[in-house]
């Protein structure tokens, strides 16, 4: 039997893959002005759930506050908007 036919057609996992959890920015109007926003903070609040893995800042939505975001990754648009309102952005 050819080899074609042997192999499973379910298609690839890779064994040691990444999990990202995306957050938009639009969720951070939950926290107080000036706070520092982390994985840990995420997790309190349940904007993150616990077996998402590392977590990536998407930029939808807006934000009006000045925090200190920390994460493991983020958009070039999350990043313009957190410091475009007088925040900081960390990379973990």
């Amino acid at each position: 039997m050819p080899l074609k036919r042997r192999l499973p057609k379910r298609g690839f996992t890779h064994v040691r893959r990444r999990k990202i959890q995306p957050v938009n920015v639009g969720s951070f109007g939950v926290f107080d002005a000036d706070s520092v926003v982390d994985p840990g903070e995420l997790l309190k609040t349940g904007i993150a759930s616990a077996s998402g893995g590392r977590i990536k800042v998407l930029g939808k939505g807006e934000l009006d506050k000045s925090l200190t975001v920390r994460a493991h990754y983020f958009s070039s648009g999350a990043r313009e908007k957190i410091e475009r309102a007088g925040g900081k952005v960390e990379v973990i």
